[in-house]
């Protein structure tokens, strides 16, 4: 074999490389590598929206590379990736860096990598196991890059504390004030407690039970990693914590900047297996925030070993075009100070960037005399970014959640009315922030300040406009915030039934705007197929347990179904076994889920309808599909499961601007013997009497359905919420 090739600009160094490939994905690398042959980087994301992958995602996705990305570093710096895959990270670091060297075990991952970033010319793939290559690599790198790694030690080195003597290997291949870059899940992260499998195994609670003696793979707690970087004399480290995790990090804190009550909220979707939802991970992050246990609890760490950085806090905006694709960073200037950074991540988004100068030109001119303030904004050329100070304060909508939370709606009413008279200020004024919502308003005191302007435009936005949207972005982060009923704001301010059914269409036409089209996180996770099962039978008290004939309703929102927020209706089963629901919805609702009972049951859909009106009267578009159930005639479905779920699907177009909708739907529920349940459905397959879904005509004449179809063909909202 020859012992260097090359493909592109990047050389293949394949001098200690066996002729067997010791770690592979199977045939999904063969469909990786045409995928990198034929097509541009450009069009990873198009690619990934189509084939609804979870690897494809994995190994495509320009969010992978966020993890480095904002990591400051020389143009000649030196740097080594070790376990470097199919070049997620190697494309950013071959950006980044002078001379990137990266180490693989297999032949077919290390052509994925040189392939898709075959004009990196400065990039050599050293291909085999590790502790051959190592005595060959040089001893003066800056950086020595450990993404998804170290939890691998055992195989990289295969003897007695297999951890510290990987470690101890890295350091002797470091340059003195060099730093080894190591991102790894929590053993100990939050959604593993939750429901989710441990990555590496797929096995639950694994890595919290701490893993059997034979894992191919171990992660660490926080305390456990710090005893090895101790035992390897690096006493000099950094923490940071990925969120939702390191692979497709949006977030970046830092024990110098946590994160605050309520912003974790990115936390049901789990893209590579199917998980569970043992409990609402959102209000459990915000007790641990609360009481400061964050860092024992994040999902992933990334940490620094050596000198750290001024960046304490990163955030990500690159789901956008390329034209609005940007970082927002926190870091301590040379006086201690804290700033904000905006960095454009494209050349496209340097405009962009840049255009916020004379967003705060504008905004300082229009509220002069009045009572807002707007962070200062200087435009860094040198750097490439727009700096702004660091404000301190209470953001309006955590201002407006301690009202909700204390059951305050009269203080909730003083500040929302506060916010309007403050805003109104020169409202015909022609500069507008567009997205002046309470997350963007810091209060200290009398002093209200914006603190983002990113979306201000040269024309006047009339203020119950900005009201509305405020609202509207407000009460979709947190189902909580629902006890804030905006209608009789809506009618005080002016605002019809129309008007703001054409403030929903701005808004989806703004996001699409934004994200150019693209399919958003949440729409990329419904096609990838994943489930998020909620497991009925996890109660505190065997009494509590919940009658056969109980019926539970489930609500989606865009971010799959959770037990925590379900509804136990207040109506039940009669005497002969009919019920009659009054569902209410609101316009952020997709899907409606009924469980008609906690066993096999038979259940008929007597009537339904929407909004008062029968919906073969009504412009609704509704799916109905029995999820684990069968159709056995026009209206009625059987279940062999004590879980039995029947969707209800919604289009936005079906769905009320004035906020609240009603479904109402009588149903007609026999139990039946399990027994009875799986021999009734074996024996319409046996007779292929199976019907797949009922005729058309048929249930539109019993139950008034517009429009009746199976699930996967539902319309899914455009963006993601």
């Amino acid at each position: 074999m020859q012992e260097e090739v090359k493909i592109g600009k990047v050389t293949l160094n394949f001098k200690h490389y066996s002729g067997v490939d010791l770690y592979s994905d199977g045939a999904i690398e063969n469909e990786l590598l045409e995928i990198v042959k034929k097509y541009k980087k450009e069009e990873y994301n198009k690619v990934i929206e189509e084939r609804g992958n979870w690897p494809i995602l994995y190994h495509l996705s320009e969010q992978r590379a966020n993890i480095v990305e904002w990591i400051p570093m020389d143009k000649k710096a030196k740097v080594l990736e070790v376990g470097s895959g199919c070049g997620a990270i190697t494309g950013m670091l071959s950006k980044k860096a002078g001379t990137v060297v990266a180490c693989d075990l297999s032949r077919r991952r290390s052509e994925i990598n040189a392939t898709r970033n075959s004009d990196c010319d400065n990039v050599t793939i050293h291909v085999g196991n590790f502790r051959d290559v190592e005595p060959d690599l040089p001893r003066d790198f800056d950086y020595i890059f450990l993404i998804g790694v170290f939890e691998y030690g055992q195989g990289y080195i295969g003897t007695d504390n297999p951890y510290e003597k990987f470690l101890r290997m890295m350091g002797r291949h470091l340059k003195k004030g060099g730093r080894i870059v190591i991102a790894i899940e929590n053993r100990l992260g939050l959604k593993y407690f939750a429901g989710c499998a441990e990555d590496h195994l797929g096995t639950y609670f694994s890595g919290i039970e701490g893993y059997s003696s034979d894992s191919v793979a171990k992660t660490f707690t926080r305390n456990g990693l710090i005893n090895i970087f101790k035992k390897c004399g690096m006493n000099e480290y950094h923490f940071y914590y990925p969120y939702p995790d390191y692979k497709l990090m949006t977030l970046l804190h830092s024990d110098s900047y946590l994160p605050k009550f309520g912003e974790l909220q990115d936390n049901v979707r789990n893209y590579d297996r199917d998980r569970l939802v043992l409990f609402n991970e959102k209000h459990a992050y915000e007790d641990l925030v609360k009481d400061g246990m964050y860092p024992e609890f994040a999902n992933s760490f990334e940490v620094i070993l050596g000198p750290g950085f001024d960046t304490i806090y990163s955030k990500y905006s690159n789901d956008r075009v390329d034209e609005f694709k940007i970082r927002t960073d926190i870091a301590i200037d040379r006086a201690g100070r804290r700033i904000i950074k905006k960095y454009p991540l494209t050349e496209a988004a340097k405009e962009h960037v840049y255009s916020i100068r004379d967003a705060y030109v504008g905004l300082v001119e229009k509220f002069r005399g009045g009572d807002l303030e707007i962070n200062d904004c200087q435009i860094n050329e040198q750097e490439g970014c727009a700096i702004f100070s660091f404000v301190n304060g209470v953001p309006l909508a955590s201002l407006l959640d301690q009202c909700i939370d204390k059951d305050d709606m009269e203080g909730f009413n003083a500040l929302l009315n506060e916010y309007i008279r403050r805003i109104s200020y020169k409202e015909k004024y022609p500069v507008s922030d567009y997205d002046l919502i309470f997350s963007n308003v810091m209060v200290n005191g009398p002093i209200w300040t914006i603190i983002d302007y990113e979306w201000t435009y040269g024309k006047c936005i009339p203020p119950r406009e900005q009201v509305w949207r405020a609202l509207y972005c407000y009460r979709l982060e947190d189902r909580k915030r629902e006890k804030f009923d905006p209608k009789p704001v809506f009618k005080r301010l002016g605002l019809s039934e129309e008007d703001i059914k054409a403030l929903i269409e701005e808004e989806y036409a703004f996001q699409k705007y934004v994200t150019g089209n693209r399919m958003s996180m949440v729409e990329i996770w419904k096609k990838i197929g994943r489930k998020v099962i909620v497991p009925k039978d996890i109660t505190t008290k065997v009494e509590a347990a919940r009658p056969a004939d109980c019926l539970q309703v489930y609500l989606d929102k865009g971010e799959g179904y959770s037990e925590d927020e379900s509804i136990f209706p207040e109506e039940q089963y009669d005497d002969n076994s009919t019920v009659e629901l009054d569902i209410r919805v609101d316009s952020k609702c997709r899907t409606v889920r009924i469980d008609p009972a906690f066993a096999p049951c038979l259940v008929t859909i007597a009537d339904a309808s929407w909004n008062g009106e029968s919906l073969s009267d009504s412009d609704v578009d509704v799916s109905i599909h029995p999820v684990n159930g069968e159709w056995i005639s026009d209206d009625s479905m059987i279940f062999d499961t004590n879980d039995p779920n029947i969707e209800f699907g919604l289009t936005s177009e079906s769905l009320s601007v004035m906020e609240r909708n009603h479904l109402k739907v009588k149903l007609i529920t026999t139990l039946i013997p399990a027994v009875s349940a799986t021999a009734i459905v074996e024996s319409l397959e046996q007779q292929n009497q199976k019907v797949e879904k009922p005729p058309v005509e048929n249930l539109i004449k019993r139950i008034g359905k517009k429009i009746i179809q199976k699930r996967e063909e539902r319309y899914f909202r455009d963006d993601e919420e």
